[in-house]
């Protein structure tokens, strides 16, 4: 979901810590992280993600986009072909290919903890539009900006998009989006955040006030945390990359951690190590780091 703008590496090596147990698993996201600002997948990285699984790590792409974007990772996946999708609202079965992906576990928003949200987002930063993002469908209010990829299914209030009669009401709501056009995105997640309190998890991947909310406890990690266990993975041994907001739980769940060259200062903090920016495939350096030490 981030709209990535140029960057620098902030380091030019990654700062590697010892990994308490040897990974089993390797959880990235991606705009910003894995992909690099064209929104490709490097070579190199192509490369590294298949040593990976060819040494048995198991890959996991964990993102905020909704699957139906997931088209840009779709030929690298391999084995169990799952992603993580919508900050953890969603986990999908990609081996279908683009438009033909398998919805694994849908973790949704209830449209009354939506409208919740809706209304004390409208009274605590005025100014605020929506658009509701569902498994299959996508829609927004008429004054929401085009900041996506694709045509609105419906133009409506959000409250009338989440009414139990309304456009969709056959299909789970994964998260909403909430844009202000005049709010400083950290600022503007302070307020959300204040103001819905436990009725929804709020965060955000874009450099733009464009706020992301899904259900009660559903994030990239406790998604990852529910894929893991399933498998008797530790967290010990998960090695996790991000860049943005959203991707903090998880670099906070996960036993390794690195933050991109690129990333947020609220990543840096939460991660156990860093790497070297998106465009220097700085998932790559550390995968051929794993792999080679395993040698």
């Amino acid at each position: 979901m981030r709209e990535n703008g140029p960057v620098t590496s902030a380091t030019r090596q990654p700062e590697t810590p010892a990994a308490a147990l040897p990974p089993r698993l390797i959880a990235t996201d991606l705009d910003g992280t894995l992909l690099r600002d064209d929104k490709s997948v490097s070579e190199r990285t192509v490369a590294a993600l298949a040593a990976a699984e060819e040494a048995g790590i198991e890959v996991f792409f964990v993102t905020g986009r909704p699957a139906r974007w997931m088209d840009v990772v779709s030929d690298h996946v391999h084995g169990h072909g799952l992603a993580i999708c919508g900050n953890g609202a969603a986990v999908v079965d990609l081996h279908g290919g683009p438009g033909a992906h398998r919805f694994v576990k849908v973790r949704e928003l209830a449209r009354e903890n939506a409208l919740d949200a809706v209304r004390l987002l409208r009274e605590a930063a005025p100014g605020t539009v929506f658009a509701v993002e569902q498994t299959y469908g996508f829609y927004q209010e008429p004054a929401y900006p085009k900041l996506h990829m694709e045509i609105p299914d419906n133009l409506a209030p959000a409250e009338r998009l989440l009414a139990p009669d309304g456009p969709g009401a056959d299909e789970p709501v994964l998260k909403i989006l909430a844009f202000h056009h005049e709010l400083d995105p950290d600022a503007f997640l302070t307020v959300a955040r204040r103001a819905v309190g436990d009725r929804a998890t709020i965060t955000r991947s874009s450099p733009s006030a464009l706020l992301e909310i899904s259900g009660p406890g559903v994030s990239k990690a406790s998604t990852l945390e529910l894929c893991c266990a399933e498998r008797g993975i530790s967290p010990e041994e998960v090695v996790a990359f991000g860049d943005m907001p959203n991707d903090v739980e998880m670099l906070t769940w996960a036993g390794t951690s690195y933050a991109m060259g690129n990333a947020h200062p609220a990543v840096i903090a939460a991660a156990s190590g860093r790497t070297v920016a998106n465009n220097e495939d700085g998932v790559a350096v550390v995968i051929e780091k794993i792999l080679a030490e395993r040698l």
